[in-house]
């Protein structure tokens, strides 16, 4: 049992009846000879060791004095966290999509630990898919690419489950402790994380003042959210629905567009959406002020740290998607540069600065607003913080096997916000780029539009 940290909490907190903080894992599965729904749902529950954030409940503090607890206090209960779909005919990814908006739209529950699979059979040419369904107090990108690494079979093809369908016996379980003692667990915690508060109010002030000092230096201009964003069709507030689109990108042709460019594989990722973006608005007629500016999740973890299999490290960085350039390659250098300076300003304001802050969230407080918030709708009554959340997470290098199935495509997305309607990731995969696009069905009804003109962006990067 331990404390669940500030910016994980800060996920539970900013859950709301339209604001759902899961995010999703999807693997296209071709099953071993032998495969049944049973089979699978015995390998997983066999896996549970391997997968030791899925055992974990939040456990909330009385009277909100501190930052819930993770703790494992019984087994698994299959049948609140595994689920089977059949696929209407024909079983492609047109059907697939419009279930994954479904399991979407559904907030994950808090009594029980915070993940759901959803079993997708009838698919054609016999694949299965997969959808993990995790609350992103659990895990971020990194940790969710370190549990697929956890239950993947080994080089030999050998598997690591079990056949039974009970837990592991060496699964421990945590006694929940009396109430009184969780309070004086809380007030405990609080009291050693206040003592740091005077060291991070300095290094926020230096930070800040060098941040200001490197932003006269640059010569380009990093874009301000709220101050900079403009108003679009997808900027508004959430209802509980969602809607769902993938598509597949050469990771060669990638590759191709960031060697020719001196850039990076982030920029590129960057530039297709900008130029996506630009022909879904031209075909919608719709002009936004400026340039669209984007939020990017980035890594706050050490070089050469080990492997961590839950909680997040990431913080944001604010970069222009430079949508009102005409040109795509001057329009990807455009992106480059304004993403290298914010990166800058990031490392001199410190990347941790963020979380360390989150870390002092009070809980009641935080939460009750961010639900009043979204039940005024306040989010349609103002200019967006930004305009679309743009991830890039890099994931296995080659193919890889789960309880002797070949895993033939993998997918994620992360959550959409209040004021931002759009999110969409790119996730490599054994030479492929793997994009997910999630949206709200109320503010973006057409969304495989706009994800289909991503191929057509990056063919334009590739032939100027």
């Amino acid at each position: 049992m331990e404390r669940m940290e500030g910016v994980d909490a800060g996920y539970l907190y900013m859950e709301t009846p339209t604001m759902h903080m899961h995010t999703l894992k999807i693997a296209i599965m071709e099953p071993s000879d032998g495969y049944t729904f049973a089979g699978l749902e015995r390998q997983l529950l066999a896996r549970m060791n391997d997968l030791p954030p899925l055992k974990q409940r939040p456990l909330p503090v009385p009277l909100a004095l501190n930052h819930p607890m993770w703790i494992s206090d019984g087994p698994i209960e299959p049948g609140r966290h595994i689920f089977r779909h059949d696929l209407p005919p024909p079983g492609g990814h047109t059907e697939l999509e419009a279930l994954i908006g479904q399991v979407c739209s559904t907030p994950l529950d808090r009594s029980i630990p915070l993940w759901e699979v959803h079993v997708c059979e009838g698919m054609a040419g016999g694949l299965v898919a997969v959808i993990g369904k995790l609350h992103h107090a659990l895990a971020d990108g990194g940790a969710a690419n370190a549990l697929i690494a956890n239950i993947a079979d080994s080089g030999d093809g050998a598997t690591t489950a079990d056949t039974g369908s009970d837990p592991p016996a060496d699964w421990h379980f945590d006694a929940v402790p009396a109430k009184g003692t969780q309070i004086k667990l809380a007030l405990r915690d609080a009291t050693m994380q206040i003592g740091t508060l005077h060291t991070l109010l300095g290094r926020t002030t230096s930070g800040a003042v060098a941040a200001i000092r490197r932003r006269r230096e640059h010569d380009v201009s990093v874009p301000r959210p709220i101050l900079d964003a403009p108003r679009t069709s997808f900027n508004g507030a959430l209802t509980p629905r969602r809607n769902f689109a993938t598509c597949t990108l050469d990771m060669a042709h990638v590759k191709q567009v960031r060697k020719a460019n001196g850039v990076t594989i982030n920029d590129v990722v960057l530039a297709v959406v900008g130029g996506a973006l630009r022909t879904w608005f031209d075909s919608h007629d719709e002009h936004p002020a400026t340039a669209l500016l984007a939020g990017v999740p980035v890594s706050t973890e050490e070089a050469g740290s080990s492997p961590r299999l839950s909680g997040n490290r990431v913080s944001n960085l604010f970069t222009t998607l430079a949508t009102d350039v005409d040109d795509p390659i001057e329009r990807l250098h455009t992106i480059s540069k304004i993403t290298s300076a914010s990166k800058d300003l990031q490392r001199t304001l410190g990347p941790s600065m963020l979380a360390d802050w989150v870390q002092f969230t009070p809980p009641a407080p935080f939460s009750a607003v961010l639900r009043w918030y979204s039940h005024a709708r306040m989010a349609a009554r103002h200019a967006p913080p930004f305009n679309v959340i743009v991830s890039n997470v890099k994931g296995p290098p080659d193919e890889i096997r789960i309880a002797g199935s070949r895993l033939h495509d993998l997918y994620s997305v992360g959550p959409i916000i209040e004021g931002i309607g759009l999110n969409i990731t790119a996730w490599s995969y054994a030479g492929r780029l793997n994009i997910a696009a999630l949206s709200c069905p109320d503010l973006l009804p057409d969304l495989p539009s706009l994800v289909a003109a991503l191929e057509p962006a990056l063919e334009q990067l590739r032939s100027p």
